[in-house]
């Protein structure tokens, strides 16, 4: 069980990394927003670019570091039952949500999005507006990446729930 525990304390710095470095965009959400606002209200002027990047950077905030907050336990949660839960208990709840539902899930994002990235690709798909970013395609990449950080914490949570149940009760 020690070297499954490795990999998952290895998934755990990685989306601990990229959440760390997407958390950046809160401010670039917030220093754009503001010069947008700043631009309109007292230039009379307008910029369709940076109002874009505000959505690109908010998809960035929450597309990556939904892994990170996993990993915290900062997800919404149903506790009705949980909280008075054994740990085994808890694990086996973890253990049977990252097997049926997440894992699965997250698989079926990552097979029915790769198509639709693909294709953004393959005409490096660009804003529909005017002025627009040009990089839609790379922010239809965040999908799938999003998908597999997300599986990989859920494959790292259910390693630990299994060193749980594996343990001898007390």
């Amino acid at each position: 069980m020690m070297p499954l525990t490795t990999v998952a304390d290895r998934i755990d710095r990685l989306n601990a990394a990229v959440g760390r470095g997407a958390a950046w965009a809160v401010l670039v959400m917030v220093a754009v927003q503001f010069l947008v606002v700043v631009l309109r209200y007292v230039f009379g002027t307008g910029s369709i670019w940076l109002q874009e990047s505000v959505v690109y950077a908010h998809a960035v905030l929450i597309l990556m570091t939904a892994a990170w907050t996993l990993w915290a336990g900062g997800h919404v949660r149903v506790d009705i039952c949980y909280s008075g839960m054994s740990e085994r208990a808890k694990a086996r709840v973890d253990l049977l949500g990252a097997i049926l539902l997440l894992l699965p899930f997250m698989a079926a994002l990552i097979w029915l999005s790769l198509p639709y990235v693909t294709r953004s690709w393959a005409i490096l798909e660009r804003s529909r507006e005017v002025g627009g970013l040009p990089l839609v395609w790379l922010l239809k990449t965040l999908i799938p990446l999003f998908a597999l950080l997300l599986a990989l914490q859920v494959l790292a949570q259910a390693i630990r729930a299994c060193r749980v149940l594996s343990a001898k009760p007390e």
